[in-house]
């Protein structure tokens, strides 16, 4: 009787062993696989389209440093030395004006007229064409030697290779306050409003360069500082008027210094 009770009683607790899960249902799997991050579909790469119809060297895609920098200054010199033989245009003009009004003769409607635009163009005070004003427009209008052109365009769109150069050809980090202007910088401040700048072509994107350094108040000194060398009768270099574009950049001084050694370490492709 004894043998049969115990039997009894190890068939009830298997019984009750096999149907414990079911009479008391464990979360714990449900659980483990709660925990377990969800899967999220991965996110097609949004491919920027550019801004502009010019079809750009693939800067990147240059291996060899040498080559992309030669591929890189042969694509942007001869829109700094187009500008460059503009602006002398422009000077040649504002100069034969003064040299007229210094010997009291009087200027052409011609004369005028062109003058009327070039003040315009650097945003200069035309309401009267005197000595004082044409002597004031000659320090605006003034070549940017060919070096810190394309250094500052190296420098600023990491040698063509930017999302800022090869969506919107802005060589040159210029900003633009108008919405829609041109791109909106990723980890720009909730309460910024600014946008980089975008152009239609690389001799845009130069032209606005050169105006912004010859009108805008920020770079004063850099155009007080060629004047001086023009009144001297000494060459316009590069790395002396680096200083005058510590404004230029956030990094101040830093930044300058780097255009300096940039242009020192590039010198062999200026030329080329």
């Amino acid at each position: 009787m004894q043998v049969r009770i115990i039997k009894l009683l190890i068939a009830l607790v298997s019984i009750w062993a096999l149907s414990y899960p079911f009479i008391y249902p464990t979360n714990s799997l449900q659980t483990a696989k709660e925990k377990l991050p969800t899967k999220q579909p991965a996110k097609p790469k949004v491919i920027e389209k550019p801004l502009h119809n010019v079809n750009l060297p693939n800067f990147a895609a240059i291996r060899d440093v040498k080559e992309k920098k030669k591929r890189f200054f042969d694509f942007i010199k001869p829109h700094v030395i187009a500008e460059n033989k503009l602006i002398k245009q422009q000077r040649a003009t504002v100069e034969i004006a003064l040299m007229m009004l210094q010997a009291d003769e009087s200027l052409t409607k011609a004369q005028l007229k062109k003058l009327h635009t070039i003040f315009d163009y650097y945003r200069l005070d035309s309401t009267e064409i005197s000595v004082v004003s044409l002597q004031n427009a000659l320090e605006h209008v003034d070549v940017i030697p060919k070096e810190l052109a394309l250094m500052q365009a190296a420098n600023e769109s990491a040698w063509g290779t930017s999302r800022f150069a090869r969506i919107g050809l802005n060589f040159f980090g210029q900003w633009c306050y108008k919405k829609g202007c041109g791109m909106v910088p990723k980890h720009r401040d909730d309460e910024a409003a600014h946008e980089v700048a975008a152009f239609q072509s690389v001799r845009d994107a130069v032209k606005s360069y050169f105006r912004n350094i010859n009108t805008h108040g920020a770079y004063s000194e850099l155009r007080a500082m060629r004047a001086q060398l023009r009144a001297q009768k000494l060459p316009i270099e590069a790395t002396t008027l680096t200083p005058g574009l510590v404004a230029y950049s956030e990094r101040g001084d830093a930044y300058v210094e780097e255009l300096n050694d940039m242009i020192r370490h590039n010198r062999d492709y200026f030329d080329e």
